[in-house]
């Protein structure tokens, strides 16, 4: 048996549209801490590592460990029938395998769905040294990607202990931008050395404006042509974190 509720609809609604922009189909980890998700996109060129606990919810129940495999783009239409000051319940039929998802606000309303068949497949998480990690507002990051997005399709990164350097060509024109350390974006920077990659602006720029949503701070961490960390803080002890392969260059 599985039963959580949450008083608040938006919070799930961002959450499934930030999983969202990798895959279609997700196979969560169910046990009575609460709820887990790690799976690469089908290209396998980002992955996303999603917990929520118990805590994060008003009311959570799970008698025994499952795995519940859904359509996300099926759940995320349901969702975005949820408006301001509507609470959200799920929960898991076993006999029936579907899944049901009961709206309430100035009325109720239940939809049900089936569950797929879970993926068996166990996703590592990367084992990367990083030379470089940084603090950094969501928006202010977002609005650096838009900037970028303007005149290319990939964007590279240059970090010092000073600033981070995002810089983008494209066949007609070319984007700097710089946020140093300190300022109003820029929260906090280490940098054990100086360190550069490339990453393609398309999963980046997604997965930054579902994940902005849901998170005001996200920490960067990256080293030299490998892959770049996402980690974008949550409310009530709940993680949202992205990983995304670096686009090499041959110079």
């Amino acid at each position: 048996m599985f039963k959580a509720k949450m008083a608040d609809a938006k919070l799930l609604k961002d959450m499934i549209s930030a999983i969202a922009t990798l895959i279609d189909e997700a196979t969560f980890d169910i046990n009575s801490d609460g709820i887990k998700l790690r799976a690469m996109d089908p290209s396998r060129v980002a992955m996303v590592d999603f917990e929520w606990p118990k805590t994060v919810f008003d009311e959570y129940a799970c008698s025994e460990p499952m795995r519940m495999c859904i359509n996300i783009s099926e759940m995320l239409k349901l969702l975005r029938r949820t408006g301001k000051d509507e609470s959200v319940e799920l929960s898991l039929d076993e006999k029936t395998g579907r899944l049901q998802l009961t709206i309430t606000g100035k009325y109720v309303r239940s939809f049900d769905m089936p569950t797929l068949e879970a993926v068996e497949e166990e996703v590592p998480t990367p084992k990367v040294t990083f030379n470089v990690k940084l603090k950094i507002t969501t928006d202010g990051l977002s609005q650096a990607i838009e900037d970028a997005n303007l005149v290319s399709d990939h964007v590279r990164f240059e970090i010092d202990k000073e600033k981070m350097v995002m810089r983008a060509a494209g066949d007609i024109m070319g984007a700097t931008i710089e946020i140093k350390k300190g300022s109003d974006a820029l929260l906090d920077l280490e940098a054990k050395e100086a360190s550069k990659a490339t990453f393609s602006l398309s999963y980046l720029s997604d997965i930054v404006k579902a994940a902005a949503a849901t998170s005001e701070v996200a920490t960067i961490e990256f080293s030299t042509d490998m892959p770049i960390h996402l980690d974008f803080q949550q409310p009530k002890e709940g993680k949202l974190t992205f990983y995304l392969a670096p686009r090499i260059e041959v110079e």
